[in-house]
C-alpha cells in the first residue's frame, strides 16, 4: 500500500467528510433541548446530564457514548427527541467499568419517549451481559404521556427496567441511583430498586403522585419538597440512603462509593503486551473506498486494526470471500471473521464476487466460530457482505445448508461477539455476521455503513418489477415515466433507511464511530466482557 496514492487519497478525503458529518450531527445533539434551556438548568443549580458524567468518570478517562443517535430524525411531531432524552454509556470510574445512565432533563424534561424505554433496556442488558456496575442519574418527569400507549404495557416497554432492577439485585450487580431533579410516578421505583440511592438537596424529588396529582385524587394540599424531597426521604420515610447537598457531592460520593466495591473476578481471556497495528489508524481511512461497490482487500484493513505480526489466517485458501484470523488487538487475542471485497477464485478456478457469501466460504466460518468458543476467544464481526450467493449452482450445492450452519454457530456462540459494520450489510449477511439480532456485546457502524435487507437499487428494481407486473396481468401497459418515477422514489426511501443513522436513531447499531477508533472500541469491549463467566458452548445440530 503506498500512502500517496491518488486513490488512497481521495478514500481518505471522503471518510474524513464523512466522519465530519457525523460529528457535526453529534454537536447538535448534544446540546439536548437547546442552549437555553441548559442555561436554565445551571440557573437552578444543576448540572446537565452530560456535566454530571464527566465528574462522575475518572479525570481525562473516555467516555464511549451508546445511542447518541436514538431517536435521531424521529417524533419531530412532537418536538424531536435528541439522544432519546437521555445519556448513556461506558466510563471508569476509580478504574472500574460502569454503565451510566443519565436522564438530560433539558428534553421534554427528561420525560421517557418509546426511544428512552429502548435504550435504558440496552443499557441494563449490556450491564447484566457483561456483570458491571451500573448508575443512574436520575431526573425525569416519567412517561411522555402523549405516547404512552407505546412506550408503558408490552414486554420491552417501561416495566421492564424495573424487572430488570430486580434481576440485577440477585445477579449481584451493583447499582446506584442518583436523584438529582423529578422522579415521579412509576419511574420512583428504578432509583429505590437500586442497591443505594442518594438525593440532592432542594433540586431532587421523589414520589408516586406530585402535588397537583395528590390534591385531585385525595383534595390534600402539600409541596413538593414536603411531599418527597430529600428531608423527608432521608429523614422520615427512609426512602433514599444519602442526602447530599450539591450535584458535585452527589457524583463525588458515588465515586467514593465505587471505590469500595470488592474486585470482581475476571474471565481472564488472553492478553499481552500491546504493540502498534502495521498501518497507523488514519491509513485505514485511505484503504476503505470511497465507491461502496469498488473490490479492496479486507487484509489491509486487518493490519491497521491487528497488533503488528499477529494475524494467523485459518484456511487462507478456502472459502476466500470470508477472511477468518487469529490476532491480537491491544494485545488482546481475538478471532476476527471479515468479509473479503476481493474478486477470487475458488479451488476450481471459478471467480467468485467480493462481499457475497459461498458455501465454502460459510463452512470455514461456522467451524472457525467454533474453535474460537473451543478456546474461548472473543470474537470479531467486520461487516461489509451483500449476502449469500443465489441462483441454481448455489441452490444445488446446498448454499441454504451451508449458511444454516454459520448462523447456527453465530447463535448458539457463548464467547463475547463484537460487530463493526464497515460498509454494506444486507439481508441474510446481516445476521450470519452477527447482526443485531445475534446477541453481539457491542454493535456499531462505521459512516460508511448500508443496514438492509438488500441494497436501494436491488429493492427498487424488485419492487417496480412487482408493480409493472401487477399493471400487465390487468391488461394495464406501464408507462416508461411512470415506471421510472416509481423507481427512483422506492430507491430515494430505500437509500435513507439503509444509512447508519437511521439504524443508530433505532439503535440497531450502539454507535457510529471513527473508524480510526475502531481499535480503542473492541480493546474496551473485551475488558468489559472479561467480567463476566463464559458458558460452556453447545453448537446444536449442525447439518454436514
Amino acid at each position: 500500500m503506498n500512502p500517496n496514492e491518488l486513490e488512497f487519497l481521495k478514500n481518505e478525503d471522503a471518510m474524513k467528510l464523512a466522519v465530519l458529518s457525523v460529528q457535526q450531527k453529534m454537536d447538535e445533539i448534544m446540546l439536548g433541548g437547546g442552549k437555553k434551556k441548559l442555561e436554565k438548568l445551571k440557573s437552578e443549580g444543576k448540572l446537565p446530564a452530560r456535566e454530571r458524567i464527566e465528574k462522575l468518570i475518572d479525570p481525562g478517562s473516555s467516555f464511549f457514548e451508546i445511542g447518541g443517535f436514538a431517536g435521531y430524525g424521529m417524533y419531530e411531531e412532537h418536538g424531536g427527541c435528541p439522544a432519546g432524552g437521555t445519556v448513556m454509556g461506558l466510563g471508569r470510574i476509580h478504574g472500574r467499568i460502569c454503565m451510566i445512565v443519565a436522564n438530560d432533563p433539558t428534553v421534554k424534561a427528561g420525560a421517557w419517549f418509546p426511544i428512552t424505554g429502548k435504550k435504558n433496556l440496552r443499557a441494563q442488558e449490556i450491564a447484566m451481559e457483561n456483570k458491571i456496575p451500573i448508575i443512574y442519574l436520575v431526573d425525569s418527569a416519567g412517561v411522555y404521556l402523549p405516547m404512552q400507549d407505546e412506550i408503558f404495557p408490552d414486554k420491552e416497554h417501561f416495566g421492564r427496567i424495573f424487572r430488570n432492577n430486580a434481576k440485577m439485585s440477585s445477579m449481584g450487580i451493583p447499582q446506584i441511583a442518583a436523584i438529582m431533579g423529578s422522579c415521579v410516578a412509576g419511574g420512583a421505583y428504578l432509583p429505590i430498586m437500586s442497591d443505594e440511592a442518594l438525593i440532592v438537596e432542594r433540586t431532587g424529588s421523589i414520589f408516586l403522585a406530585g402535588p397537583y396529582l395528590v390534591k385531585a385524587a385525595i383534595g390534600e394540599d402539600v409541596d413538593q419538597e414536603t411531599l418527597g424531597g430529600a428531608t423527608t426521604h432521608c429523614e422520615i420515610s427512609g426512602v433514599t440512603d444519602y442526602k447530599m447537598p450539591d450535584d458535585t457531592t452527589c457524583l463525588n460520593t458515588i465515586r467514593d462509593l465505587v471505590s469500595k466495591m470488592g474486585k470482581p473476578d475476571k474471565e481472564n481471556f488472553d492478553r499481552i503486551t500491546s504493540v502498534p497495528a502495521e498501518y497507523t489508524p488514519q491509513q485505514m481511512s485511505g484503504i476503505f473506498p470511497e465507491n461502496p461497490v469498488k473490490p479492496y482487500d479486507t487484509v489491509e484493513i486487518l493490519k491497521a486494526l491487528a497488533d503488528k505480526d499477529s494475524i494467523i489466517q485459518y484456511k487462507e485458501d478456502y472459502g476466500k470471500t470470508i477472511i477468518c484470523a487469529y490476532a491480537r488487538i491491544d494485545g488482546w487475542a481475538v478471532g476476527i471473521v471479515a468479509n473479503q471485497r476481493l474478486v477470487v477464485k475458488n479451488a476450481q478456478g471459478e471467480m467468485q464476487f467480493g462481499g457475497v457469501i459461498y458455501s465454502d466460504s460459510a463452512d470455514k466460518a461456522a467451524r472457525f466460530i467454533m474453535n474460537c468458543n473451543q478456546k474461548k476467544i472473543p470474537l470479531v464481526f467486520l461487516h461489509d457482505v451483500t449476502g449469500f450467493m443465489v441462483g441454481k449452482r448455489s441452490e444445488h450445492g446446498g448454499i441454504i445448508k451451508d449458511g444454516a450452519k454459520m448462523v447456527n454457530a453465530v447463535a448458539n456462540s457463548t464467547v463475547p461477539k463484537f460487530t463493526v459494520i464497515m460498509g454494506n450489510s444486507y439481508g441474510a449477511g446481516n445476521y450470519a455476521m452477527c447482526g443485531k439480532a445475534y446477541d453481539p456485546r457491542l454493535i456499531v457502524a462505521w459512516p460508511t455503513a448500508k443496514i438492509a435487507v438488500m441494497g436501494g437499487t436491488q429493492a427498487a428494481k424488485v419492487l417496480t418489477q412487482i408493480q409493472v407486473s401487477s399493471l400487465k396481468s390487468k391488461g394495464e401497459a406501464p408507462d416508461p415515466a411512470a415506471e421510472n418515477k416509481l423507481f427512483e422514489n422506492i430507491k430515494a426511501k430505500y437509500d435513507i433507511q439503509t444509512t447508519p443513522y437511521y439504524a443508530a436513531a433505532r439503535l440497531w447499531v450502539d454507535a457510529i464511530i471513527d473508524p480510526r477508533k475502531t481499535r480503542d472500541f473492541i480493546s474496551t469491549g473485551i475488558e468489559m466482557a472479561n467480567f463476566a463467566p463464559v458458558e460452556k458452548f453447545n453448537p446444536g445440530v449442525i447439518q454436514t
